[in-house]
């Protein structure tokens, strides 16, 4: 039971990153998709007394890129994997979704380091 404990302690600690290379490695090596993996994680972190009310699924969308532009533009390039035009076109195109369908815990990781980078963001 305590070795339980202590892999969904480091789930929940999981940078943006190492989620992202988790589902990579999940999808490519195990034959699960990211979503699926999405979901395990989430139904396995969750509150079972919660109930369903609670929204699972969020969307990172960016609002505005403000006023440090670059330093978004690689922020979104390093969390959504996208090329650098691509990302310099989303971040461009604002406000713009970088993210569908995550869980709270990545939503809130991503919406992080786009604030830093200083970026506006919004979860829905």
């Amino acid at each position: 039971m305590a070795d339980l404990k202590q892999f969904a302690e480091q789930l929940v600690n999981l940078t943006v990153k190492e989620v992202n290379d988790l589902a990579t490695i999940l999808k490519d090596e195990y034959g699960i998709e990211p979503a699926a993996a999405a979901v395990v994680v989430a139904a396995g972190g969750g509150d079972a007394g919660a109930g369903a009310e609670e929204q699972t699924e969020f969307t990172v969308v960016l609002k505005d890129a403000g006023a440090s532009k670059l330093a978004v533009v690689k922020a979104v390039k390093e969390l959504t994997g996208l090329g650098l035009k691509e990302a310099k076109d989303l971040v461009d195109g604002a406000p713009s979704n970088i993210k569908e369908g995550v869980t709270k815990a990545e939503a809130e990781g991503l919406k992080k380091s786009l604030e830093e980078a200083g970026a506006v963001v919004e979860l829905k």
